[in-house]
This record gives structure tokens, sequence and C-alpha cells, in this order.
């Protein structure tokens, strides 16, 4: 499989890496009575690969497409490669790259021939054979854009989004709607970008991609940032290692039976909830806390009809913050 470290994509290499490839100060935009941004304040450094998370509605692409001059702010400052889009656009369009949620070729259109089009856009960068290379679009170089699968075009947005050799790239959620092995072609792609030492700005709300890709992530909800941090900081943050997760019965009904005083007095036991019917609790220690928890339960004459573990990850952070999953609406 290509990478992107034997490419020659260089553009991290041509700025120095003492200014950050992104700044925000005081970032607001409201759309009528609603904040989409509120006050948000943000740095991420050259070659970082940075993640923003959060369900729909956090303000995540609202933010994304103020950085990428596609929208103005209603108050605060936004500084690209030590740029501003009020004074260098010009320059800084030459130097980023961008993939939006979803973009539109016209499917008459031939892959070789999108890409020509879109190199034409720039002064410099990597050649069409070397962008369909990197996207892994070598079989599909000379199909028409209507025929390609939707992983296939997100990997053709992916190569677009590079043809200029960009020191920034910002990706907004690229893997949606993709079934999982398109995803994990994208996630390959994304992983050779950051082996090129390039800075990549990644909204999603898959946690796994997330976790496996992002440096650091920021967790925002309702227009803010509510946590920042590495993936691994994050997940410690919350207390425990690991969640415990049970059902009573099978029935909604009987979750009002469980004595959850009883279950958080357990050592090790750090918190319970309750998320459509299943019973999920965090703890620190698996080993000695589930023999106690099961214990527990029989005490009470509760039978489990479920009963699965696994480690803390980012979206069980996001509950702790907001009682709420990360992927809701």
């Amino acid at each position: 499989m290509s990478t992107l470290a034997d490419s020659r994509l260089t553009g991290s290499a041509r700025a120095s890496d003492a200014t950050p490839s992104l700044r925000l100060r005081g970032l607001r935009k409201a759309y009528a009575d609603v904040v989409a941004v509120d006050g948000l304040d943000l740095e991420v450094a050259r070659g970082e690969c940075f993640g923003l998370l959060g369900p729909n509605g956090a303000g995540k692409t609202t933010t994304i497409e103020i950085c990428e001059g596609l929208t103005a702010p209603d108050a605060g400052s936004v500084e690209l490669l030590g740029l501003k889009w009020h004074t260098g656009a010009n320059e800084l369009r030459q130097r980023i790259g961008i993939q939006l949620q979803e973009t539109q070729f016209p499917d008459k259109l031939k892959v070789v021939e999108v890409l020509r089009l879109f190199r034409s856009f720039f002064r410099r960068g990597i050649t069409v054979e070397e962008s369909i290379h990197i996207a892994q679009l070598e079989e599909k170089r000379n199909s028409r854009v209507g025929s390609l699968s939707g992983g296939q075009k997100q990997r053709l947005a992916m190569a677009c989004a590079l043809v200029s050799d960009p020191e920034l790239l910002f990706l907004d959620e690229p893997t949606t709607g993709l079934d999982p092995q398109a995803r994990r072609h994208l996630w390959d792609l994304v992983d050779g970008l950051k082996q090129a030492g390039r800075t990549i700005i990644l909204t999603t709300h898959y946690m796994e991609e997330a976790e496996r890709l992002c440096d650091r992530v920021a967790i925002m909800d309702h227009g803010k940032i509510i946590a920042l941090g590495t993936p691994q900081q994050l997940i410690a943050s919350v207390g425990g290692e690991h969640i415990v997760e049970f059902a009573i019965g099978g029935h909604a009904s009987e979750d009002g039976q469980v004595d959850t005083g009883a279950l958080t007095a357990i050592p090790g036991v750090q918190s319970h909830r309750v998320d459509a019917s299943v019973h999920q609790l965090l703890v620190s220690e698996l080993h000695t806390a589930v023999p106690r928890i099961i214990a527990a339960l029989g005490e009470q004459g509760l039978h489990l009809s479920e009963l699965r573990t696994h480690s803390a990850t980012l979206d069980d952070v996001f509950v702790r913050l907001t009682g709420r999953n990360l992927r809701d609406e």
C-alpha cells in the first residue's frame, strides 16, 4: 500500500515550526438566536493531527468553515500559517487543502479530468499522477465519477485537497457514511499524511477514528471546548479505566429495581448511568469490581440478561462530561 512518506508532499517543510498552523482567539458565530461557536480559543501546532469531536450541532463544522474562509465570524480572530483571511486570502488558498463533508463532482467527468481541473487552480503542487497514486485510484483513473463507490469518491475528494501540496489540511468528517472497509482505507491515507509531517485538522464523531489518528483532540459541545488533550489524557481524566455494562431481565420496566447506591458504594466504581435500559458503571479495577457487582445484583434478587466490559473511550469521556453520548443528535 502506498504511503505519503514516499511522495513529494513537502508543504510542512516550507514553514517555520515556531508559528502555530492555526490560532483562534475569541471566535464567535451565531445564527439568529442559536450560538454555533461561543468564544473559542485554540492553537494547533505544526505537524499535528488535531481532532475536533462532538455531536451534530456542537459547532465543529461552523468552526472549520470559519477557519477555511468559507464563513465570516461575528467576533474573534483567525490566523492560519501566520496569515489572516482579510489580508492574505490569495496566499492562504494556495497553501491549505480542504475536504468538505460532501463534495459534488460532475458525474460525467473522469477521475483524471477532475484532478487536472483542480491542479490547474494552483501555482505549485504535486502532479495529477502522484495524486492518483496517493489516493490509490490507479484502477479508476479513467472511470467516470458517477460510477465510483462512496469510498472512492471520498478518496477522490482527498486527492483534490492534496494536489496543491498543502501545508495545512482540513478534513471535515471525511468518513461519515462510509462502510467499515472504505473508512479504514481513508484512515490509511490520513496515516500516510501524518508520516509525511502534514498538519491535519479533522472533525469527526467516530471515537475509534479520533483515538487512532489524532495527536490531540478537543471535545466541543454547544459551541465551546469542554475538554482538550491527547486521547490518553482525556480517557484518564474520567477517573476510571473500564466500563461495565449490564441489563436486568431484558425489560426496561425493571430498571427501577436496581439499588444504584449499593453499586456505586462498591470500591472502584466511579459512577453509574442508564442508557436505553442498559446500566453503565465506570470502574477503575475491573477484576475486583465485576464479581462484587454481580454479587450485589444477586443480593437484590436481580438476574442479568447481558453483561459486557470494555476499556474507557473518548465516548465515555463525553458521556461523563455531558451526560449524553457523543453521537446523539
